[in-house]
């Protein structure tokens, strides 16, 4: 039976050394996580998945790391100083503070109807939409949320709601000793603008002809105003991006492509199954956005949420950091809607040999977070399975390539210093000779031992025994040489020589 909700997941990761609270000693502090040792190999197991596939596997693609720390200029100009923002409010009466949008979510479509007529908006209007609506008239948004009555979660009252009002979600620091308004920085809330104002750096020291792409992994920082749901919604967070560079109007085939590669990616390399996978379409797009499609998966307690988005960013990037804009051709979005560039010294266009001619790059983006994939990849692997004894088994049925531990070494009897050397000896030969991460462990009888990994997802058990060293109870000595290797998913055991290990092992840990 897989995963029922998320207090399971968070249980687990507690319990066995995935994911711990930040700074748990001292209370805590909420939406940071620290990555315990199974987790720590997990989240490097899917980047390392991720990056072969995306920049190994291809021609067109560079790697590249940028700062944390962001220059003002890159997200004045971005536009997240004026933009990046999340609607807020709070309850006089609780002391809650809620992200507005989602407390709207939260109410009945009859609340909702009666918010709708006060701003002369349909009966129908979604939740996003009438948050942006209300944030307009913030006075009115108060008395009417009085008159509709909505509802605080908390403790399930009509609230004494404040004015709704938006909130910057960056984060903002001193850079040097003197702390005035011109030495400041913010820590940045996305990967992508590093590579894009880096485009020209990366384009004329690979010499790369488009399209092509820069790939970058890295954490982000979002100042966010209701942190939950585990690692799902985290201040301090790990993004896995891409931007694809390509010609204006081969964009909307290409984005189409990268959608398709990116859903077949997180089913056959990280092992989501297809029915915990949908596509939802942007019908309210951000101001730099032609389409935007996110890639959804059905966590536990939470339902479909998004994994990935995937997004056809235009040349708003490139166009909104590049100086002199009005002599550079771009499309009417940009042109319209970017704020004159006063402070870069560069243009970020691309010379095209066939047309002789300067142009702006269009942009598709995949950007997904890693801890999203974290949590999915956990959520799609639990597993609680009744044996025929009764006795309820967890397994983690991660697929091989992400598991944290690949073998576990099992000595049969601790205190049997030829068996203890063997495993050992074993241990470090696979590790050593399979680049595969491997351990030894003698805290406890070997069927206990067998449950403790099947729970933390490690796909193969080798045991040493008494055969293994000749010492057979009943004489016959044929299996000398041989351990038992137990299989995680099917419980099925083999008698393997230790010569002939690695090359199984490593057949069966793709």
């Amino acid at each position: 039976m897989a995963a029922s909700n998320m207090e399971q997941i968070v249980s687990l990761c507690k319990r066995r050394g995935f994911i711990f609270p930040g700074s748990e000693i001292y209370g805590g502090l909420q939406g940071t996580f620290d990555y315990g040792p199974l987790g720590v190999e997990l989240k490097n197991n899917l980047k390392r998945l991720w990056w072969r596939h995306n920049v190994y596997e291809r021609d067109d693609m560079e790697g590249i790391e940028t700062a944390l720390l962001t220059n003002r200029y890159v997200l004045r100009y971005s536009g997240h100083e004026k933009g990046f923002s999340d609607p807020l409010i709070d309850n006089r009466t609780t002391k809650k503070r809620y992200r507005f949008d989602h407390l709207l979510k939260a109410q009945t479509p009859e609340v909702l109807t009666l918010l709708a007529e006060a701003f002369n908006l349909p009966a129908d209007t979604d939740g996003e939409s009438l948050a942006d609506a209300l944030l307009q008239e913030p006075e009115k948004a108060e008395t009417a949320l009085k008159a509709a009555k909505v509802i605080d979660s908390a403790d399930g009252k009509p609230g004494d709601w404040t004015q709704p009002r938006s909130f910057n979600l960056m984060f903002k620091t001193q850079v040097g000793p003197v702390a005035d308004e011109e030495s400041f920085a913010y820590l940045r809330p996305e990967t992508a603008q590093g590579m894009f104002v880096n485009f020209k750096n990366v384009l004329d020291s690979t010499n790369r002809k488009l399209p092509f792409g820069i790939a970058q992994m890295g954490k982000s920082f979002r100042n966010e105003i209701t942190p939950r749901n585990f690692i799902f919604r985290v201040r301090e967070l790990e993004q896995m991006e891409i931007e694809y560079f390509v010609f204006p109007g081969d964009d909307e085939a290409v984005h189409e492509s990268w959608i398709q590669d990116h859903m077949d990616w997180w089913v056959n390399e990280v092992g989501l199954s297809r029915e915990n996978l949908k596509l939802f379409e942007h019908i309210k797009l951000s101001h730099y956005s032609k389409r935007t499609v996110d890639i959804l998966y059905n966590f536990p307690t939470l339902g479909f949420d998004e994994l990935e988005g995937i997004a056809n960013r235009t040349d708003w990037d490139l166009g909104s950091h590049s100086r002199a804009q009005d002599t550079l051709p771009l499309s009417a979005n940009t042109a319209e809607k970017a704020m004159k560039n006063e402070h870069s010294v560069e243009k970020l266009t691309y010379f095209d040999d066939k047309t002789k001619k300067h142009i702006v790059p269009f942009v598709i983006e995949p950007a997904a977070g890693v801890d999203r994939g974290v949590l999915a990849a956990l959520c799609e692997a639990y597993d609680e399975e009744t044996l025929e004894n009764g006795e309820v088994r967890v397994v983690l049925r991660l697929k091989p390539a992400l598991a944290p531990i690949k073998v576990a070494v099992l000595p049969l009897k601790k205190n049997e210093p030829d068996i203890v050397a063997t495993a050992k000896r074993i241990k470090n030969t696979l590790m050593a000779e399979g680049n595969m991460r491997s351990v030894y462990d003698d805290s406890a009888g070997i069927g206990k031992l067998y449950r403790r990994q099947d729970e933390v997802g490690t796909p193969f058990c080798i045991t040493v025994d008494f055969d293994t060293l000749g010492r057979s109870n009943t004489g016959d000595n044929t299996n000398e040489g041989t351990v038992t290797v137990r299989d995680r998913d099917t419980m099925q055991q083999e008698r393997v020589k230790i010569d002939d290990l690695l090359p199984y092992l490593q057949a069966r840990l793709k």
